[in-house]
């Protein structure tokens, strides 16, 4: 049994937030949403609410347990990437790449 919550098209580059979800993977909830709420990223805001959304997918339901509950899985995937342009000097134009990445959070249950 596990519960998901899944964030589509999050303007943040995955290399940013995969840092932070290198910080909470297998470990338990409550300690993941501390070290989230400590870790100066700007990705930490965003994976706290993911994690938080999961949490209650996982009471809500599945009927889970709220204090055994772990991050089984959380991974980043690239989204698609708007393309600006900034102009440079005697007439060239610069390829700004704004990313955006696809972030999901799987928790399951403490055996």
């Amino acid at each position: 049994m596990e519960a998901r919550a899944n964030l589509r098209n999050a303007r943040i580059s995955p290399r940013k937030v995969q840092i932070v979800l290198d910080l909470i993977r297998n470990k338990p909830v409550d300690f993941a949403l501390a070290t989230l709420d400590l870790t100066p990223k700007a990705a930490s805001p965003i994976v706290s609410k993911l994690v938080k959304s999961a949490q209650a997918n996982a009471v809500n339901n599945f009927s889970m347990d709220g204090d055994n509950l772990y991050v089984a899985e959380c991974y980043v995937t690239p989204g698609p990437i708007m393309k600006r342009i900034m102009p440079r000097a005697q007439g060239r134009a610069y390829r700004i790449l704004k990313r955006t990445s696809h972030i999901t959070v799987v928790l399951k249950e403490k055996e």
